[in-house]
């Protein structure tokens, strides 16, 4: 058998166990909430963590179109740079998949024979982490720009009110079209 049909039939306790690997960088209890409140709209983030780990390893096991990969990877991404997470820190939890992966497999590796597969499908992971971390300088480029713009308006709205900034005039400036070579002729 091969490894994506192995795979594919432990997906559900994989997933389980590499949703329970990323909650446990939360606080103990920002990550019993998350983990325990299955409520969409009360749980916004425990359900984009969710979803998003289960297409992340679909695409895994399909054709890793980086777009689609993007597509589910953004959301965690964007929540743990959000919250200030270290770079290790907020794309650490892609190699929790290759733990939550050797535990589920730990006797069908060396019974099937898949080892060399696994070595494979583990160097997918790398490239994973590699999108991940570019989206993760994305989004804290975004954060920093989002800070130094509100610190700028702030800066001249304080700027002012105090009075040490005016705006320019609206007038705009005569400009009368002259003849070069007539100036030119005449100044020879």
């Amino acid at each position: 058998m091969s490894l994506n049909s192995i795979l594919t039939r432990q997906k559900s306790a994989i997933i389980k166990k590499w949703f329970t690997l990323v909650i446990e960088t939360y606080p103990s209890d920002t990550g019993n909430f998350l983990k325990t409140q299955k409520d969409p709209f009360a749980n916004p983030v425990g359900r984009s963590i969710s979803q998003g780990l289960e297409g992340v390893f679909d695409e895994l096991l399909g054709d890793m179109d980086y777009k689609t990969i993007a597509t589910f990877l953004d959301p965690i991404i964007r929540i743990r740079a959000v919250q200030s997470f270290s770079p290790a820190r907020a794309i650490g939890f892609i190699f929790f998949l290759k733990n939550a992966i050797r535990e589920n497999l730990h006797n069908k590796i060396t019974q099937e024979q898949i080892a060399d597969e696994l070595l494979v499908f583990e160097t997918k992971i790398d490239q994973l982490s590699l999108i991940a971390f570019n989206l993760y300088m994305q989004c804290r480029e975004k954060i920093y720009e989002l800070k130094a713009n509100e610190m700028r308006n702030s800066t001249f709205k304080a700027f002012e009110r105090a009075g040490l900034v005016s705006e320019a005039p609206d007038v705009e400036p005569a400009l009368e079209p002259i003849n070069i070579t007539k100036e030119a002729s005449n100044n020879y």
